[in-house]
C-alpha cells in the first residue's frame, strides 16, 4: 500500500482493545480537558468518571462529557474493572497510588515523580501492589514517532549514527504560573519527552553531558538546555532547546533529525510552535533517493494520548505481549533526567591558560 508520492504506509496508530475498559480520570486540569478526554472520546474509549480536589472544575468536565463526577478520592478508587488515569502533579502520585486497589491497571502522568528518589518510591509501590503500571510518555505514540519506529525496525535507515533534537521556541510560560516556583522545569517537564523518545528508539545512553539555565527575561528557573547523550563512538546524539526565541516564527523550529548508514528521517513537532494553537506535524524520509513526505494521519496532540491508553488496555488484557513505557522503563528516563541535572550542576572541563612563566 502506497502513501504520498509513492512512500509506503507505516504504522501510525495503535489498534483498539477488543473489549475497551472504562477509564477513571484523576485530575481536571488543562491537560485533561485539552488532551486526555477529547483523545479518549476520539479513540472510542469509554470514560467512567473523573475526580479532582476542585470539585467544581471536575463538574464542568463531567457535564461536557456526560460522565460521573466523584466527590472523594475513595469514591473514585472504589470503582471496579476500570483503568485509572492519574493526570495529576508528580508530587501527588505516591499518595493516590497508595489508595488504588491491588492488581489495577494505571497510567501515570509524566514525569514519574519530581526526581529520581520519588520515581524509585513510586516504582517500589507499584510493584508492591502488583499494578499494571505505565507512564504517559505519550510522544512515543505520536503518529510520526510510531512511523519512525516502524521504519527503523524494518532497517530502512540502517544503523543510526546521528540524532539531533533542536528547538528554538517562544513558549508562553505565563500560561503556567505554578512553574515559577519550581527548581526544575525545562528538562523535567519538556525535554524529558525527547530524552524518553530517544531511549525508545536507540536504548539507554552510557552517560550525559548537560547544561540547563534560565533566561534574563523569564521568571522560570530553567528554560534553555544543551545536552549530549553518550552512546559510544558510533552514535552522536545532541539536544539544543531554547524556549526564549522571541523574534518571530520565521526562524523558530522544533525538529528531530535521525541519520543512519542507509537513510535519514526528519520530524517537525508542530504543537510546540505558536503554542497552544500549534501547527501540523510533518515527517520526511530519505532512503538514498531524495526526500519524500510521509503522509501523517493525526498528530502528537492529541492522537497520541488515545493510542497510549489503547496500548495499556491491550497489554492489561493480554492482547499485546508487552506493556510499553512501564514504570520500570520510565525509571530509566527519570535516571537520565536526574543525571542531566547533576551534570548541569558541575563545572565543565577547564581550558588551560598560559602561565606567567610561559609568556614571551
Amino acid at each position: 500500500m502506497k502513501g504520498l508520492k509513492g512512500v509506503p504506509e507505516y504504522q501510525q496508530s495503535w489498534p483498539m482493545p477488543k473489549n475497551p475498559i472504562p477509564i477513571v480520570v484523576f485530575g481536571a486540569g488543562s491537560i485533561v480537558s485539552d488532551a486526555h478526554l477529547p483523545a479518549y472520546k476520539m479513540s472510542n474509549l469509554p470514560i467512567k468518571g473523573i475526580y479532582d480536589p476542585d470539585h467544581e472544575k471536575a463538574k464542568k468536565l463531567g457535564q461536557i462529557y456526560d460522565i460521573k463526577v466523584f466527590k472523594k478520592v475513595s469514591d473514585a478508587t472504589a470503582e471496579k474493572n476500570v483503568v485509572f488515569d492519574l493526570a495529576i502533579p508528580p508530587s501527588a502520585h505516591h499518595e493516590v497510588i497508595e489508595k488504588l486497589p491491588k492488581n489495577s491497571a494505571v497510567i501515570l502522568q509524566k514525569p514519574m515523580g519530581s526526581n529520581l528518589e520519588e520515581a524509585s518510591k513510586i516504582l517500589g509501590l507499584c510493584n508492591q501492589k502488583s499494578l499494571t503500571a505505565c507512564v504517559n510518555f505519550q510522544l512515543r505514540f505520536a503518529p510520526m514517532i510510531l512511523a519512525l519506529k516502524d521504519i527503523m525496525d524494518r532497517g530502512l535507515i540502517g544503523e543510526v549514527v546521528d540524532i539531533d533534537m533542536w528547538g528554538a521556541l517562544d513558549t508562553p510560560w505565563g500560561l503556567w504560573k505554578f512553574l515559577e516556583e519550581l527548581p526544575r522545569v525545562e528538562i523535567l517537564l519538556h525535554s524529558i519527552h525527547y530524552l524518553d523518545v530517544i531511549r525508545f528508539l536507540v536504548g539507554n545512553p552510557i552517560g550525559v553531558h548537560a547544561k540547563t539555565m534560565g533566561h534574563p527575561a523569564s521568571k522560570i528557573s530553567n528554560t534553555r538546555t544543551a545536552a549530549i547523550l553518550d552512546y559510544g563512538d558510533k552514535l552522536r546524539c545532541a539536544l539544543s532547546i531554547n524556549h526564549n526565541h522571541t523574534y518571530g516564527r520565521k526562524y523558530q523550529a522544533c525538529e528531530l533529525r535521525i541519520s543512519g548508514t542507509k537513510g535519514a528521517a526528519y520530524l517537525h513537532f508542530g504543537v510546540n510552535l505558536n503554542y497552544p494553537k500549534g501547527e501540523p506535524d510533518r515527517m520526511e524520509v530519505n532512503f538514498g533517493n531524495g526526500w519524500n513526505e510521509v503522509k501523517l494521519k493525526g498528530s502528537w496532540f492529541i492522537d497520541s494520548f488515545g493510542y497510549r491508553m489503547r496500548q495499556l488496555q491491550r497489554a492489561a488484557a493480554g492482547e499485546d505481549e508487552n506493556l510499553i513505557s512501564t514504570v520500570e522503563d520510565a525509571w530509566y528516563t527519570m535516571a537520565l533526567v536526574e543525571s542531566a541535572y547533576e551534570s548541569s550542576s558541575k563545572s565543565a572541563t577547564k581550558i588551560p591558560t598560559i602561565s606567567c612563566s610561559s609568556k614571551i
